[in-house]
């Protein structure tokens, strides 16, 4: 035999056996999508490079320690600029920035428009008259007007009316960071606060809700604690009433659309009654009515029959999925084990809003840097000096922009990668007891090691479809009531349309995501499987998606009705009810935030466990060398499908040989018997 011949038929043979797909946690694994963890780190790079950039620059400076409407830094010594007067002063022994007119701050326009300037100290007392501004300037050494105007010649001179304070000024203190001198009294900004709090028409009511929760604080405190342990028992206890839930949710659906339907057929036959009444007294001058009202007739039969279609489409469905609504009960179960056995996937909402928290802080602050950074320009309407990014630099704030969405993005996206591998690790080893002492560790360190790649990429494709929708919500946000009823349809059908598609494509990466944990391959490779395993089971995923969100909807819905009930009943003692309001908010919208967090791992978990069964029952059936790895909640729910399933068969194998025995034994025709 041909040599040759052997050493390829080998070659093929290694071929297939190393592009089989396992379809199990591998132990060798490999990088994937390295170029794409390249592209993202270059990225970080010059996210990076902004802010170093702004710190260069002095924007970050001019944010923390501020600068006057000259240009000048407030606490160092300055440069020259050109072609702006009074600026390249020395304010070494001046560290706070002071407003003439402190009220005059345009929040929604975010530009200051009163003069601002260094001082040396902010004034503890109110001064009400230009004596008293140079009686502060004289003993403190602290000048409140403009530099070129003396301090002992205050009350004197012209110029006091436009380039020193606005009479009285009021006591103010500098903030502990950003060396701003602020009024004590805020009730300057009433207007601003007025503006947020469109509710209040009186300040008393907004002093007696800010009351309430000073008065409350505590009680705030311990009943967030008590969301964040109902949220945490949830999902631990989920699985025990998962199966009440589900039937609930079932037996109203049906119930309520055959009111529906019933209530509809009744007010068609009253209407039909009515009119067959009325109809022999009809004249000319009523004639239109009674068209109108065949109109209505007609109307009412055809919302009967479409109510009628529904819901007998509705009951076969449910008669049709029954038992995918006890695979979505079996997961839960399932899900629960999965918090006993690895209790740190509690702790992924934790971990995952303190790193989206830092890196919002960064990010404001850069932005915030990047509000002070540019080239000094003079505003024409207020004669004040700016600082603006010009040319090319301007481009930095989108860059800025995009990299607030890719790398939160990013961050859920490990957040997903790594339950999935913990949960992955879960359904694929067989005796529990064998579990590594630190699953999401383990599924942490493999993340890092060889799968941001595939994070970053995946990342980057919703990042590609929210930017523009967000695009088009400012658009549609700015033209309010200026566009035409058909611009107005179609910014909201391409904002639909987008939400739409990102939501699928959440769902197709969060599985793509388990896909690489288990075969460490590529995203799109991975994508790609999980999407043919899930088109395989479309049923089942719709099943559980419609069931499962339902139930942890149900689940919100208690943690925060049990929180807010608590809270009724903890603040009972506070008489006055308007104070209960604003304490009962916060604590609602809490304890919804929390919920929402811990039980998106739980449908994470869910959905994970299903891309492993679904797997584990197409690759294996139970027999030796192919057994399952499944979860005994799942081996009884295979185990039951198997026996309707024969029950079925066996009656149709039954009624085959019915109809076969009756085409044996029909009679024969007259006249051919024997005689």
């Amino acid at each position: 035999m041909d040599p040759k011949r052997l050493s390829t038929g080998s070659q093929q043979v290694r071929l297939r056996k190393r592009t089989k797909r396992e379809w199990r946690p591998l132990e060798d694994r490999s990088c994937t999508d390295l170029p794409w963890f390249l592209l993202f780190t270059v990225f970080c790079v010059g996210m990076g490079s902004i802010c170093g950039f702004t710190i260069v620059t002095g924007g970050a400076a001019r944010l923390v320690f501020g600068y006057d409407s000259y240009g000048n830094t407030c606490g160092q010594r300055n440069e020259q600029i050109e072609g702006v007067r009074l600026s390249g002063l020395d304010h070494t022994d001046r560290k706070y920035v002071f407003f003439l007119d402190p009220c005059n701050i345009d929040i929604v326009q975010r530009k200051i428009k009163s003069m601002a300037l260094c001082v040396s100290l902010c004034p503890s007392e109110e001064l009400t008259s230009y004596q008293d501004l140079k009686r502060f300037a004289m003993l403190n050494g602290s000048e409140l007007c403009s530099y070129e105007l003396a301090g002992h010649k205050y009350p004197g001179l012209p110029e006091r009316f436009t380039k020193c304070p606005k009479l009285p000024v009021p006591p103010s203190k500098a903030l502990p960071v950003f060396n701003r001198c602020t009024p004590v009294d805020i009730s300057c900004y009433a207007k601003f606060a007025e503006a947020v709090v469109t509710f209040v028409g009186d300040n008393s009511v907004l002093h007696r809700l800010i009351a309430g929760v000073a008065a409350s604080k505590e009680i705030i405190i311990g009943l967030c604690l008590l969301a964040l342990v109902l949220s945490m028992l949830l999902m631990v206890i989920i699985r025990y009433i998962s199966a009440v839930l589900v039937w609930i949710l079932t037996a109203l659906v049906v119930l309520g659309s055959l009111a529906g339907t019933s209530v509809l057929w009744w007010l068609y036959i009253d209407h039909r009654l009515y009119g067959n009444d009325t109809s022999t007294k009809v004249t000319k001058e009523v004639k239109e009515e009674v068209e109108v009202s065949r109109d209505s007739g007609q109307a009412l039969l055809v919302y009967a029959i479409s109510a009628t279609v529904f819901t007998v489409i509705l009951l076969l469905l449910m008669l049709f999925m029954r038992k995918r609504v006890a695979l979505t009960i079996a997961l839960f179960h399932v899900a629960g084990k999965v918090f006993i056995h690895l209790p740190l996937l509690a702790l992924q909402p934790f971990c995952t809003f303190l790193a989206l928290l830092l890196f919002w802080i960064y990010w404001i602050l850069v932005l915030l840097f990047l509000g002070t950074t540019g080239n000094p320009e003079q505003n024409e309407e207020t004669g004040l000096t700016e600082f603006r990014l010009t040319g090319p630099l301007q481009y930095l704030t989108w860059y800025h922009a995009v990299g607030l969405v890719w790398i939160s993005e990013f961050i859920l996206a490990c957040q997903q990668m790594t339950v999935a591998g913990a949960v992955v690790t879960y359904y694929f080893t067989r005796d529990k007891n064998r579990l590594p002492v630190t699953p999401i560790l383990s599924s942490v360190l493999r993340l890092v090691r060889y799968h941001l790649g595939t994070v970053a990429k995946g990342s980057f494709i919703i990042t590609l479809v929210k930017i523009p929708r967000l695009i088009l919500m400012y658009i549609h946000n700015q033209l309010k009531g200026k566009e035409n009823a058909c611009a107005r349809c179609m910014l909201k059908t391409c904002i639909c349309c987008l939400w739409c598609l990102e939501k699928c494509l959440n769902y197709l990466n969060q599985n793509a995501y388990a896909a690489t944990a288990i075969n460490s391959t590529s995203f799109c490779t991975s994508a790609r499987d999980a999407f043919v395993i899930l088109v395989e089971n479309a049923l089942r995923v719709a099943a559980i998606n419609a069931v499962g969100d339902f139930v942890l909807f149900l689940g919100k819905v208690l943690i925060v009705t049990s929180t807010a009930f608590a809270g009724v009943l903890l603040l009972n003692y506070q008489r006055d009810y308007a104070e209960w309001l604003l304490p009962l908010i916060i604590v609602c919208l809490f304890a919804f935030l929390v919920a929402h967090c811990f039980l998106s791992i739980f449908e994470i978990v869910v959905d994970v466990l299903f891309l492993c069964f679904a797997i584990d029952t197409k690759y294996n059936d139970g027999t030796p060398g192919k057994e399952f790895y499944m979860d005994k909640a799942l081996m009884e729910f295979v185990e039951s499908s198997r026996r309707l399933e024969r029950v079925v068969e066996r009656g149709r194998s039954r009624a085959k040989e019915v109809v076969s025995e009756g085409a044996e034994m029909k009679p024969m025709a007259p006249g051919t018997s024997s005689a």
